[in-house]
């Protein structure tokens, strides 16, 4: 693994970018430290050794810290008021959940594309070689990302996302070519609801993508299964190119 500074965004980066067929980019969530998903690397690549050589993987460190709220070495894409959070999932208003827009969720969307554009920039790469996703906040931001922009990458993989911006996100998702998206989420997942992530799931299949959905009766958390979906879509995306 290298630590390296790619535009605004430090990342860590496992494989060589250079001369990977794929590159993975994988955001992590609220409150994690920026090294949060690195592990998922070697635990992916090892579940296929057709992946050995061609995926390289690189995983931005969110821009905000959380230090200042208690939590050391925690970062953010974009604040969240946990209370009122908190608040929404137990009196079950799922609805003002998927229709908001966070604050700050601009500016992390923007940050990312810089960081993109400098990513594709020094390795040489085009949309169509990157995977997006991540988990939680970063599947988010990710999902965004992919229904805004004009490019298409590879695929998408979102781990314990959610819907934001529902009406928003309908309108674009119209306008989106289908590409291979996984998506998994726990059945008892505590802090984003799985019914918000099946909506999530409908919303993109009613409008013409195939999202692999893996539900799972677990919490808030990217489970074994969910890994060999990954490398078994890796090597799909592989065995197309």
């Amino acid at each position: 693994m290298q630590e390296q500074q790619i535009g605004p965004l430090k990342c860590r980066v496992v494989g060589d970018p250079h001369k990977a067929k794929l590159t993975a980019v994988f955001c992590h969530g609220y409150g994690a430290p920026g090294t949060d998903l690195v592990q998922l690397a070697p635990e992916i690549l090892g579940l296929d050794e057709r992946l050995d050589g061609q995926v390289a993987f690189v995983f931005p460190e969110a821009p905000l810290s959380l230090a200042e709220l208690g939590m050391p070495g925690g970062r953010a894409w974009w604040e969240i008021n946990m209370m009122r959070l908190q608040q929404m999932l137990q009196t079950r208003q799922i609805e003002k959940l998927v229709m908001a827009e966070p604050p700050g969720l601009t500016e992390a969307r923007e940050l990312f594309q810089k960081f993109l554009e400098s990513l594709q920039g020094k390795y040489e790469l085009t949309m169509d070689r990157l995977i997006l996703g991540g988990f939680s906040q970063g599947a988010m931001l990710t999902t965004d990302f992919f229904l805004r922009t004009s490019v298409q990458p590879a695929g998408l993989c979102l781990y314990s996302g959610t819907t934001i911006c529902l009406e928003e996100w309908q309108k674009l998702a119209k306008e989106k070519q289908k590409l291979p998206i996984l998506q998994s989420h726990g059945t008892q997942d505590p802090i984003l609801p799985y019914e918000a992530a099946v909506l999530l799931r409908d919303l993109l299949n009613e409008n013409g993508q195939e999202v692999e959905f893996l539900p799972f009766p677990g919490p808030h958390t990217i489970p074994y299964e969910a890994l060999e979906q990954t490398a078994k879509m890796l090597v799909e995306i592989l065995e197309r190119q």
